[in-house]
């Protein structure tokens, strides 16, 4: 069970991608069993913020905190309780489903019996029991995506970032990771994703990015 009593947090963040100031001035606040989703046009910075609140990528002004505490002052402590899913799925293509989760699995819990329990319920729940001996380099964009959201259940985390998580996705399986949420919030887990779809996250709040751009130096 994820249980944290913690609050992720960021404030006045700004992030430059390649010379240009994607985002300025930007702040939010998750509480446990909390759900943001990120909307915005596409360059809006929406990748960007969740790679910065993974601590992938650096932001160049702000500040991020779990639990009141600064979250750079700990990155290894804060890696050990995100787990970021990007546009990409990172599916070995030679290992099989179920090797695939495994390695994630283990990289979160050294005991061997309860990664491979963790690793039996993910492929039940995302309907991936028929295809666990499948190599990766089989699997349709669809298979692939639905391994990459399994990592979740395989190797639970409290703090979910998550990039256009629909991608590719049928609407039962949709329905299936909007389950999947529920229970992770449910149990005090934390929920951050973008999506141009429809999902349902009850309670949401909305952080809309381009209400951060910055301002253009030509405007009087």
């Amino acid at each position: 069970m994820i249980k944290t009593a913690a609050i992720f947090s960021g404030t006045r963040l700004g992030c430059i991608r390649g010379g240009r100031v994607v985002f300025a001035g930007l702040g939010f606040t998750v509480e446990a069993g909390g759900a943001l989703v990120l909307l915005g046009p596409n360059g809006s910075g929406k990748s960007s913020l969740l790679r910065v609140m993974a601590g992938l990528l650096k932001p160049a002004v702000g500040t991020l905190s779990w639990g009141g505490a600064t979250v750079a002052d700990d990155p290894e402590a804060h890696a050990g309780r995100t787990h970021y899913l990007g546009h990409h799925d990172a599916v070995k293509p030679v290992l099989t489903v179920a090797e695939n989760l495994g390695f994630w699995a283990r990289l979160h819990e050294p005991h061997a019996a309860t990664a491979g329990r963790a690793v039996e319920v993910a492929l039940e729940r995302f309907g991936l029991g028929h295809l666990a001996a499948m190599p990766g380099k089989m699997l349709s964009a669809g298979q692939k995506r639905r391994t990459n959201l399994a990592r979740l259940l395989a190797a639970p985390s409290p703090l979910w970032l998550l990039d256009e998580p629909t991608t590719a996705l049928d609407r039962a399986s949709i329905k299936t990771l909007e389950a999947v949420l529920a229970e992770h919030r449910a149990a005090g887990g934390m929920v951050v994703l973008s999506t141009h779809a429809d999902i349902d996250l009850p309670g949401a709040v909305e952080l809309h990015l381009d209400q951060f751009a910055a301002a253009d130096e030509d405007e009087s």
